[in-house]
C-alpha cells in the first residue's frame, strides 16, 4: 500500500508569524489519519494549506506524486472534497440540491445532469440515510443531519482523499460516533482533526500530533497516545488502559483516557515547566 497524500518540508506564514514549520506526513491509502492538538497549535492552518486556502511559503504537498500547489481548483476538487466543522445555509437549497454539488467538479458549464448522475445522488442519499429529507431545507436540519448531507455531497464528489476539520464539533455523543462510522465506511482516504482523544484513538488508523505549529508525534493511536506526551501537549495529567469494549486482538486493541479532575494534578504539570 502506497501513500495517496505526501508533505514535506511545509512553512506557512501569517504577517510575517510563522503559524508552521517544519511540516512533514504521509497518509496511507485508505487510511483513516486524525489530527490531534491543543487549541491554537495549528490544525486549522494546516488544513487550510492542504485544500488551498493558505498557499504555503515554502514546501510541497502532493498527491499521488501530483503537485496540489499547482493543481486547478477545479482539478483539485476533484481529487479532494472538504467538509467543515460549520456549514452556510447553502441559499436556501434543499438536501437534494445540496448533495447534488458533489457533481459540479466533473460536469461542464451547460452539462446536462444524466441518469446516472442522478441514481449516484440518490445512492448518496440513501446510504446516509436521509432519504426522508430530501426536499427538507437544508438550513433547517439538526448538525449531525448536516454533517450526513455534507458526507452524502463528498461521496457524489467521489475524491481520492476527504479532508474534514473537527467534524465532530457540537454534535451530541450519538451523532459523534454515528458520523465517524459513517466515514470509516466511505473505504477512502480520511484527514480528520479531532478534539476528543478517545474518539480520535478508537477511530484513526494514524495519527499525528501538532503543537507550536509543528508535528510533535505521529503513528498508531496505541503509540502516540501516551500519558507523557498529553501531559506536555495538552497540560492534563491522565491515565491510559485498554478500552474495555477493545477486541481481544492486538491488531484490534483500543485505549481509553481516563481524565484527573483533581486540581492539584494539573498544578503538578505547570509547576513542571511544560510549555509555561
Amino acid at each position: 500500500m502506497g501513500n495517496i497524500l505526501s508533505v514535506r518540508d511545509l512553512h506557512w506564514s501569517a504577517s510575517s508569524t510563522e503559524i508552521l514549520s517544519d511540516i512533514n506526513f504521509d497518509i496511507p491509502e485508505g487510511a483513516f489519519v486524525g489530527l490531534i492538538g491543543p487549541n491554537g497549535a495549528g490544525k486549522s492552518s494546516l488544513m487550510r494549506c492542504l485544500y488551498g486556502v493558505n498557499k504555503p511559503n515554502k514546501g510541497e504537498i502532493n498527491l499521488y506524486q501530483e503537485n496540489l500547489l499547482t493543481l486547478p481548483a477545479r482539478e483539485q476538487a476533484k481529487k479532494i472534497a472538504v467538509i467543515l466543522q460549520e456549514h452556510s445555509n447553502q441559499m436556501g437549497l434543499n438536501v437534494w440540491d445540496v448533495v447534488a454539488q458533489g457533481l459540479t467538479p466533473h460536469k461542464g458549464l451547460f452539462e446536462w445532469t444524466s441518469a446516472q448522475d442522478l441514481q449516484r445522488i440518490n445512492n448518496a442519499i440513501d446510504k446516509m440515510d436521509l432519504h426522508n429529507f430530501k426536499q427538507q431545507p437544508f438550513e433547517q436540519l439538526s448538525g449531525g443531519e448536516k454533517q450526513r448531507v455534507m458526507l452524502a455531497r463528498a461521496h457524489v464528489q467521489n475524491p481520492q482523499l476527504l479532508i474534514m476539520d473537527e467534524p465532530t464539533n457540537h454534535l451530541d455523543v450519538h451523532y459523534q460516533i454515528d458520523m465517524l462510522n459513517m466515514v470509516k465506511q466511505m473505504g477512502i482516504s480520511v484527514l480528520a482533526s479531532i478534539h476528543d482523544l478517545n474518539l480520535a484513538a478508537a477511530f484513526c488508523d494514524y495519527l499525528l500530533v501538532i503543537d507550536h505549529g509543528k508535528i510533535v508525534k505521529q503513528g498508531v493511536p496505541k503509540a502516540v497516545l501516551t500519558e507523557d506526551l498529553i501531559s506536555e501537549v495538552f497540560q492534563t495529567c491522565v491515565m491510559i488502559d485498554q478500552h474495555p469494549f477493545s477486541n481481544a486482538d492486538v491488531q484490534q486493541e483500543k485505549i481509553r483516557i481516563t481524565y484527573s479532575f483533581d486540581p492539584s494534578s494539573q498544578s503538578h504539570i505547570n509547576k513542571a515547566g511544560l510549555h509555561e
